[in-house]
C-alpha cells in the first residue's frame, strides 16, 4: 500500500509541475490574447499565473498554451483562453466579490477568477467532472467551493452574488440566476442557439429592471438544465 501511495504522489507531482518552459509558453499565450484585444491587466496577470496544463489530460499538455478549446471528458471542453479572458474582462471582478460560476468544467475559469481575488462558488452538472475537478482543486490548494447540481438553478442558499458567469450556451437568460444577482451585480452569459451564441452582459439595476449589452459571437457547449437546454435522450 505504501509503494502504491508513493506512485500516486509521484504522479501528482509530475502533473502539477510548472516548469520554466511552461511559464514561458504561458507568457507567450498572454501576449497572444493581449494582441486579440484583451486590455485588462489584472485579467492578463491572472492568465499568466494559472498553469493551464494542470487542467488537461496528459495527451493534451503540449497544446495547453495554444489559444484553442480542448476536450476534458463527459462531452465538455476547456474554453479557449481568449474566451476565458473575454468573459472575465466583461465580468469586472474586484477583490472579495462573491462570484457564481455555472459550469465548473475543468476548473480553469474558476481558478482565473480566484487569482483575481474573487470568492468563487461553482456548479457542475456532470458528476464525473464534478468529482475529478473538485479533487484537482483541493490538491492545488484552491478554496473554490464546487457543487454538484443543475447550474441553471444557481445556488439560492448562497445568494445574492456580486457576479455570475455562465460558461455554456443558453437558449435564454435563466430568470432564477437573474434573481440571485445583487442589485448592481453583473451576469456574463452566452445566449443563442446550439451552434452559435452572442455574449451578453446583464446588469441588475433594480429588483425589476435589467440592462442588456451584447458583444461578439462565440460557440459553447449547451447549457443543460431546467432553465436551459433539455438533455437529449
Amino acid at each position: 500500500m505504501g509503494y502504491f501511495c508513493l506512485l500516486i504522489l509521484r504522479s501528482m507531482s509530475t502533473v502539477l509541475s510548472d516548469s520554466f518552459r511552461h511559464q514561458g509558453l504561458r507568457q507567450q499565450l498572454v501576449e497572444e490574447v493581449k494582441k486579440k484585444g484583451i486590455g485588462d491587466l489584472r485579467v492578463l496577470a491572472a492568465l499568466g499565473r494559472v498553469p493551464r496544463h494542470f487542467f488537461l489530460d496528459n495527451v493534451f499538455t503540449e497544446l495547453a498554451y495554444t489559444d484553442q478549446a480542448m476536450p476534458i471528458g463527459a462531452g465538455q471542453t476547456i474554453s479557449q483562453p481568449y474566451t476565458v479572458a473575454f468573459q472575465t474582462e466583461l465580468l469586472g471582478v474586484e477583490e472579495r466579490m462573491k462570484v457564481l460560476e455555472i459550469g465548473t468544467g475543468s476548473g480553469y475559469q474558476a481558478c482565473v477568477l480566484e487569482e483575481m481575488g474573487a470568492r468563487v462558488f461553482s456548479v457542475e452538472r456532470q458528476r464525473l467532472l464534478y468529482q475529478t475537478t473538485r479533487e484537482r482543486l483541493l490538491h492545488m490548494g484552491r478554496k473554490i467551493k464546487v457543487f454538484f447540481g443543475d447550474g441553471t438553478l444557481g445556488l439560492p442558499a448562497f445568494a445574492p452574488f456580486d457576479r455570475i458567469i455562465v460558461t455554456a450556451g443558453a437558449p435564454l437568460v435563466p430568470q432564477t440566476l437573474v434573481n440571485q444577482l445583487k442589485i448592481g451585480g453583473l451576469m456574463v452569459i452566452p445566449v443563442g442557439d446550439e451552434s452559435s451564441q452572442k455574449m451578453m452582459r446583464i446588469t441588475r439595476i433594480s429588483a425589476s429592471e435589467l440592462a442588456h449589452e451584447t458583444f461578439e459571437n462565440f460557440r459553447f457547449v449547451p447549457l443543460l438544465g431546467q432553465e436551459g437546454w433539455r438533455e437529449k435522450c
